[in-house]
C-alpha cells in the first residue's frame, strides 16, 4: 500500500475537472495539484514549448514525492506525454486515450466531433486514437481557443460565452455530429452553454470522469500503488505558478468548497 499522493497538472483552472472526478472517485488517496496559471494557455504555443512546461511540471511533482502523475491537459496530453513520463519517473496517464474510449462508447451514428487548442487539434491525437478503436466513424474536429481564457476568468454562463460557443461550434452543428468531445479540460466548465448550442442530441465527452475510471481500475490492479484502507487521506495541497487569488476564487465556485492554502510553486527552469 502506498500512501503517497498522485499528482495532478494542467495549463490552469481546467484540470480540476479532471480533479474533481479523480476525488470521487477515490476517496481514500490524496492528491497535489498543480496549475501553471503564470503560462496559460499552452494551447497556442509550440510542441516543443508545450513539452518543456509538460517536462517541468513532472519534475515539480516528482519533488512532491508522488506515486503516479496526472497530466490533465490535452495539449499536453497530445504532445509530450512520453516526454512528461520520462521525467516523472512514475506510472503517467493521459487523458486522450479515455476520451476516445467514451466517445466510440457513446456514438450512435459514427459522426464524432472533437473541439479543444489550436495545439490539441492540429496534433490529430484525437482522430487517430477514435479511428484506432472504430474505423468506420467519421471525425470533425475544430479549435476554440477563447474557450480557455473565459474559463480562466469564469465567464462560463454569460452572452460572451454563449455567442463565442455558437460561432466555433457552427461548423460541427452542420456536420451532424452526435458525440462532442471537450478535448480540453478547461471545456467542461463551459458545458452548459455548449450543450445548448449543440443541443441535447449530442452526447457531450468529458474525458475526466473516463480518466477517474481508468485510474481507479489502474490502481486496484496495482495494490502496491493504492492508498492505505485505514485512516482518512492526507489534505489535498494545490500549487500555483502565478497569484493565487484568481485561481482560488474560481476553485471555491467549482468545487463547491474552499480549497485551503495554495502554495506558489516556481517551476520554470527547474
Amino acid at each position: 500500500m502506498d500512501a503517497r499522493p498522485i499528482g495532478v497538472f494542467d495549463s490552469g483552472v481546467g484540470g480540476l475537472t479532471v480533479f474533481r472526478s479523480l476525488e470521487a472517485a477515490l476517496p481514500g488517496e490524496s492528491f497535489v495539484y498543480l496549475g501553471d496559471t503564470a503560462r496559460v494557455p499552452y494551447g497556442t504555443k509550440s510542441p516543443e514549448t508545450v513539452g518543456r512546461y509538460g517536462v517541468e511540471a513532472a519534475r515539480f511533482l516528482r519533488k512532491q514525492d508522488v506515486k503516479m502523475v496526472i497530466v490533465a491537459c490535452n495539449t499536453v496530453s497530445s504532445v509530450a506525454l512520453d516526454a512528461v513520463a520520462a521525467e516523472a519517473g512514475v506510472p503517467v496517464a493521459g487523458v486522450i486515450q479515455p476520451g476516445a474510449r467514451r466517445a466510440v462508447a457513446l456514438t450512435r451514428r459514427g459522426r464524432i466531433g472533437v473541439i479543444g487548442t489550436r495545439a490539441t487539434i492540429a496534433s490529430e491525437a484525437y482522430p487517430r486514437a477514435i479511428l484506432a478503436l472504430r474505423e468506420d466513424v467519421e471525425v470533425f474536429s475544430s479549435p476554440c481557443p477563447l474557450f480557455v481564457p473565459l474559463a480562466e476568468e469564469g465567464w462560463t454562463d454569460n452572452e460572451v460565452a454563449r455567442r463565442t460557443a455558437e460561432t466555433y461550434l457552427a461548423t460541427l452543428e452542420a456536420a451532424g455530429v452526435d458525440t462532442l468531445v471537450l478535448g480540453c479540460t478547461h471545456y467542461p466548465l463551459l458545458a452548459g452553454v455548449i450543450g445548448e448550442v449543440m443541443g441535447g442530441d449530442v452526447a457531450l465527452v468529458d474525458s475526466a470522469d473516463a480518466v477517474a475510471s481508468e485510474v481507479r481500475e489502474r490502481l486496484s490492479g496495482d495494490p502496491r500503488l493504492a492508498a492505505p484502507a485505514a485512516g482518512a487521506p492526507a489534505p489535498s495541497r494545490f500549487y500555483v505558478t502565478d497569484s493565487p487569488a484568481p485561481f482560488a476564487a474560481v476553485a471555491e465556485r467549482f468545487l463547491g468548497r474552499p480549497v485551503g492554502l495554495i502554495g506558489r510553486a516556481g517551476i520554470a527552469g527547474e
